[in-house]
């Protein structure tokens, strides 16, 4: 398989994580220190999220001394890699088609009909001045909060 890298691709750290602080400095203007500091914080945070999106994944840099002695072979740096479990457990194929990643998509599914069918009944409740106690949230407290857990699960399962 001729895998493009889809991680080590530094120049769109670099690239995007200044369009974002510029964007965020020119509404910010920091003046005190307290404000550099949170400046400064989010700053960081942006520099770690593109360096996760589009540098190395920290689950494949924790775990790359493991995967390096047990797979040998393996290309850290492949879209494939960065599907941990489709690895781990040496399923073949596409691993966008093994069970684990058609259970997540399914799960993620589930979550977003709550969530839409959700959206109806608070709407209509809401429109008539009366707390919503149908549809799911005669399941539920609060199913947004159910979906996002449900979502979240799959997606620490897809990598």
């Amino acid at each position: 398989m001729n895998d493009v890298p889809a991680y080590g691709l530094w120049s769109l750290v670099i690239i995007n994580s200044l369009v974002f602080i510029i964007f965020a400095f020119s509404f910010t203007k920091p003046n005190s220190p307290r404000d550099w500091r949170s400046f400064g914080a989010f700053s960081a945070f942006i520099v770690a999220l593109f360096t996760e999106m589009y540098g190395v994944p920290l689950t494949i840099y924790l775990l790359s001394g493991w995967l390096q002695s047990r797979y040998p072979n393996l290309d850290p740096f492949s879209h494939d890699a960065g599907h941990v479990w489709w690895t781990v457990l040496g399923l073949g194929g596409n691993p966008h088609f093994n069970p684990i990643h058609l259970l997540s998509n399914l799960v993620i599914l589930g979550g977003f009909i709550l969530l839409s069918s959700a959206w109806r009944v608070l709407y209509k409740a809401q429109r008539s001045g009366t707390l919503a106690v149908t549809g799911p949230y005669s399941y539920v407290r609060h199913p947004w909060l159910t979906d996002k857990s449900c979502s979240k699960t799959a997606e620490a399962l897809l990598f």
